[in-house]
């Protein structure tokens, strides 16, 4: 796993997801990072192993598309900067998802009555 900067980490993103357009996947997962590379031993109580918090909140972003995986660290002081550039990627690489099908869903809920 490749561990890249905001900027870097959007346009790997926008690369999956150009590669991705036609067939294919992107999974991106999200989750709190709090610096650690290696997990607690189990017999250790919850937070730190020195009792201390971390200084600032972070969220860890991961995206593969199978075969290449990509990650990225935000801090909490650049992270509107971040989730701005993040939505309007989204938005722009959301153009091939299915739309539903009304009448499916119609005959479901007449078949259910």
């Amino acid at each position: 796993m490749v561990l890249l900067e905001s900027e870097q980490f959007l346009t790997e993103l926008t690369r999956l997801f150009q590669k991705c357009r036609t067939t294919g996947s992107v999974f991106i997962t999200i989750k709190k990072y709090d610096g650690r590379t290696k997990p607690i031993p189990r017999g250790h109580t919850r937070g730190h192993a020195d009792g201390s918090e971390p200084a600032e909140n972070k969220c860890l972003l991961r995206a593969t598309d199978g075969k290449k995986k990509i990650s990225t660290v935000v801090s909490s002081k650049e992270v509107n900067k971040f989730q701005m550039a993040y939505s309007n990627l989204l938005r722009a690489n959301m153009d091939g998802l299915k739309k539903k099908d009304k009448k499916s869903k119609t005959k479901k809920s007449n078949a259910a009555q």
